[in-house]
């Protein structure tokens, strides 16, 4: 894979900022790893519905993607079980798994599920696995219908480059371009494997010594981008406006209002445009979906044959510039780490229950304070929790994980161990299943992901409520949460559509003001990770919608609900975040408590809120 485009200048501070002996490169062993580079990119989220999907289809009772009674164990401790190579395979970590796929017990189940998660986001996959499949189906009902009634219309994106600009902050856009254009671009110069080990060490173990300026996406060549030629006869256009109309339109089922104002807002949107003109594509782009009205718009743009599927490696590149661009997941989690520290600063065993480890990337930099920890480092223990992939091997991602935080472990000397639970119901999980000891200091975190549970408007018990009444019953010694602080969990679309797009807007034009619109890796981010979320949104209705964040306030009623009170933020660790972004950050960036939150924002908007919390 070629990485020539990921070059970006760090800036020196301390010695620790410049120091590489001690960093273990934890992304780099991800991006190195042999045909990593050309792994697809799975998205949880988007699989779980496909998975629900085919085995409704397949057994109305039967649903074999709970794994939370797995007994698999990761370990770097003195203990019985065999210490984890770097090398060790993960069909060797010695998963047990049940209630698990070993249920469907028909060849033909097999080769059904084995062409249809072989690309999971596809559907001709799918259709062409079933095709196959059904060759071998003896005389029975059928088990899957309407393959050939959906109907997924392919849009064809139009690149339209015009540039756009509202009335109110036209001046200001205007010095905002010419500011930009006089920043050094972040595309050039090849990057090899040392200085890619560097940077990504920088990233995620230098968090509380290093935050990138942004005026600091730089390229090595010292080339001035090259200002973009103004057409004089470009028309004013109010493309918020003209959105808020074809929402309404749509809401009013009036469909041929509703694709006069789309082909209106079409012309004058692009991917590659100002923050206006990207937002109003890929709102643009939920519309259109929406228009096609099965609820599964998502596969309408994502997993067409002719659109091309990133690859892991290329997620974990453009998630390196979304996490260092903004301050919000650093700040995230470097706070939840220094209240996990503070609490585990006798312990002699850390076990940390998180619930959507995913890749696992806020561990390094804890396992690396742990090390340096007074007396010597604790035994750690983590309990990754996320939802399972497809297919038979439903914990594979989650234990490349467990290997690689080993690895890291291994190299501080950190005592360590690995536990999974790949489960798509997190409410559903028992305490037992967690394998929590007596000895122990218990820290439970979620970054973000809570705002995937379904709530009372879906369900009466609301999952929501069950995974907060299971962490009470866990009792853990602190609870830290960070949510995306968002109103646009209406039911009601035109007023979920407004909400989205407020704070949407916020997050492009922030990207707009600290990362070059010719970066290729901000093109991915807002296509893959924003554009995928604003797709939910605005397409998805039902179980299809998980993209369902609440308000910070609203998690306060929640938590405190279900028996917990929080902890007051850290005065010195608060004054500390104040002065980082005053001196790294944009000053349009914004830092405040309220109520024990520590919330983050743009321009007056916030958009991250995080807390601590203990049993009450």
């Amino acid at each position: 894979m070629d990485y020539s485009n990921c070059d970006y200048e760090f800036q020196q501070g301390s010695m620790e900022d410049t120091d590489f002996s001690e960093t273990i490169k934890f992304i780099t062993q991800i991006l190195m790893e042999e045909n990593f580079d050309q792994r697809p990119f799975y998205d949880p989220l988007s699989l779980q519905i496909t998975q629900k999907s085919f085995f409704d289809a397949l057994s109305p009772n039967q649903h074999p993607l709970d794994f939370h009674n797995s007994d698999q164990r990761i370990s770097t401790s003195d203990s019985s079980t065999k210490p984890l190579s770097p090398d060790t395979p993960v069909s060797d970590l010695g998963t047990s798994v049940s209630d698990g796929l070993v249920d469907l017990d028909s060849s033909i189940t097999n080769l059904l599920a084995q062409n249809i998660f072989s690309n999971a986001d596809s559907v001709s996959q799918f259709k062409r696995g079933f095709e196959e499949a059904n060759k071998f189906l003896p005389p029975q009902p059928q088990l899957l219908t309407s393959l050939e009634s959906s109907n997924f219309n392919m849009v064809e994106e139009k690149e339209n480059s015009v540039v756009l600009k509202g009335r109110k902050n036209h001046d200001r856009e205007e010095d905002e371009e010419e500011r930009r254009n006089n920043k050094q671009s972040a595309i050039g110069g090849v990057v090899d494997e040392d200085e890619l080990s560097e940077m990504f060490d920088k990233a995620l173990l230098n968090v509380e010594n290093d935050c990138l300026p942004n005026e600091k996406l730089a390229s090595t060549n010292g080339a001035k981008a090259r200002p973009k030629k103004r057409n004089s006869k470009n028309e004013r256009v109010d493309l918020r406006n003209l959105l808020l109309l074809c929402s309404q339109a749509l809401y009013a089922n009036d469909n041929r209002n509703a694709n006069e104002l789309l082909k209106t807002i079409r012309q004058h949107s692009s991917p590659f445009g100002d923050a206006s003109q990207r937002v109003a594509h890929y709102f643009a782009d939920g519309i259109e979906a929406r228009l096609v009205g099965d609820g599964t718009g998502t596969q309408t743009f994502y997993s067409s044959p002719s659109t091309k599927r990133i690859t892991a490696a290329e997620f974990l590149k453009a998630y390196q510039v979304h996490f260092i661009s903004p301050p919000f997941k650093k700040f995230a989690y470097l706070f939840a780490n220094k209240m996990i520290m503070k609490v585990a600063k006798k312990a002699e065993t850390l076990h940390i229950i998180d619930f959507g480890i995913l890749y696992g990337f806020q561990w390094p930099l804890l396992i690396k304070y742990l090390s340096n920890r007074e007396g010597g480092p604790p035994k750690l223990r983590i309990t990754g929790i996320e939802f399972p992939l497809p297919g038979f091997r439903p914990t594979e991602r989650i234990e490349e994980t467990g290997r690689r935080l080993a690895n890291y472990c291994k190299r501080f000397s950190v005592p360590f161990e690995y536990n999974v639970i790949a489960s798509r119901n997190w409410e559903e999980i028992r305490v037992e299943d967690l394998k929590i000891e007596s000895n122990e200091v218990i820290a439970v975190n979620c970054m973000t992901r809570f705002k995937n549970l379904l709530d009372e408007s879906i369900e009466v018990n609301s999952p929501r409520n069950g995974v907060l009444h299971l962490i009470r019953k866990i009792n853990p010694d602190i609870f830290t949460l960070s949510v995306i602080n968002g109103s646009y969990n209406s039911p009601f679309f035109a007023t979920r559509f407004k909400e989205a797009l407020f704070h949407f807007s916020a997050i492009y034009d922030l990207f707009d003001a600290v990362i070059p619109r010719e970066n290729e890796w901000r093109t991915m981010i807002e296509r893959e990770i924003i554009g995928r979320e604003v797709m939910n949104v605005v397409a998805c209705e039902g179980l299809e919608r998980v993209e369902r964040p609440e308000t910070y306030k609203l998690w306060q009623v929640r938590n405190t609900k279900a028996g917990f009170k929080q902890l007051p933020l850290d005065s010195e660790l608060m004054a500390k975040f104040r002065t980082k972004l005053k001196q790294w950050y944009h000053r349009d960036f914004d830092f405040d408590e309220d109520n024990n939150w520590m919330l983050q924002g743009w321009k007056g908007r916030i958009l991250y809120a995080s807390t601590c919390w203990v049993p009450a």
